[in-house]
């Protein structure tokens, strides 16, 4: 008798270790990857879209030029600047203070965007 209740209060409580697990790793796992995950913004027909984007804090914001001229990502403040992108090049920048940030592409300074960091 002592065994059987040993093997089911065992069973019993390996069933909730699992199911625990399975609850609460996913959210954790989520939480992490929104930190780091990096956002893009497209540089097409010779304008940033989206024109303003929101992060969080520590993360890495990607600019990928699709447009048949080069590009080059600067910000107002001179916190970030790209080398000239030609099609389907990449900048990365992460931001790791809240706050506003204008750029512009200096070739082409019409060419406006803001990122904000929260």
């Amino acid at each position: 008798m002592k065994r059987r209740l040993f093997i089911c209060s065992f069973a019993m409580a390996t069933q909730l270790f699992f199911a625990a697990t399975l609850v609460l790793q996913p959210a954790r796992a989520g939480s992490e990857d929104a930190k780091s995950s990096p956002t893009e913004v497209r540089v097409d027909n010779f304008t940033f879209s989206p024109e303003t984007l929101t992060v969080p804090v520590n993360n890495a914001v990607t600019w990928v030029n699709k447009d048949d001229v080069p590009h080059v990502i600067a910000s107002n403040d001179g916190l970030f600047k790209s080398k000239a992108l030609d099609t389907d090049d990449k900048y990365s920048y992460t931001f790791t203070k809240a706050g506003s940030y204008s750029y512009y592409c200096s070739v082409h300074p019409k060419m406006v965007g803001k990122i904000v960091v929260q």
